[in-house]
């Protein structure tokens, strides 16, 4: 049996400054751009700020699901950082730290799974039910999708 595994994060170094990093990670639209799993996000307005509320729609293979998120932390340039939730019941913490190297930017992605306390069982089998996915690997398989998000916005801001 696989151990259940709670945070995880990756990283990457872009062609790109921390500020250039920045904007295309919090720019909400993009998502759909760099992640394997969110295809689309809706969110009211423009200006992505602290509190700022958004939907997530997200697919694997040909299950559909969406998740209602909220901005937790807008750090201009340093971090951006949202919660997830579905029906009420929080799913988990996304993030990304960006850290100037020369020229370039190290990107982390960070997850946090919150699937804890009261609820938890009825998000983790709300979770099942909507993505497939275990709650004891869905660490692995974001680890995958932080790779490949990563890589994404590598190519897209050079390096």
């Amino acid at each position: 049996m696989t151990e259940r595994v709670w945070k995880i994060e990756e990283s990457a170094l872009v062609g790109a400054s921390a500020e250039d990093a920045y904007t295309a990670v919090s720019e909400l639209r993009n998502m759909g751009r760099w992640s394997p799993e969110c295809f689309a996000v809706w969110c009211r307005g423009q200006e992505v700020r602290e509190g700022t509320r958004f939907v997530g729609f997200n697919r694997k293979g040909l299950l559909l699901w969406f998740t209602t998120c909220r901005v937790t932390r807008a750090e201009r340039p340093h971090e951006f950082a949202f919660r997830v939730t579905t029906f009420g019941l929080p799913v988990a913490l996304w993030g990304y730290r960006f850290e100037p190297e020369g020229a370039a930017t190290r990107v982390t992605e960070y997850w946090e799974d919150l699937r804890t306390g009261r609820g938890a069982r009825t998000a983790e089998l709300l979770g099942r039910v909507f993505t497939g996915t275990r709650p004891a690997d869905r660490a692995e398989i974001n680890r995958a999708g932080m790779r490949a998000t990563l890589d994404r916005l590598a190519a897209a801001l050079g390096g």
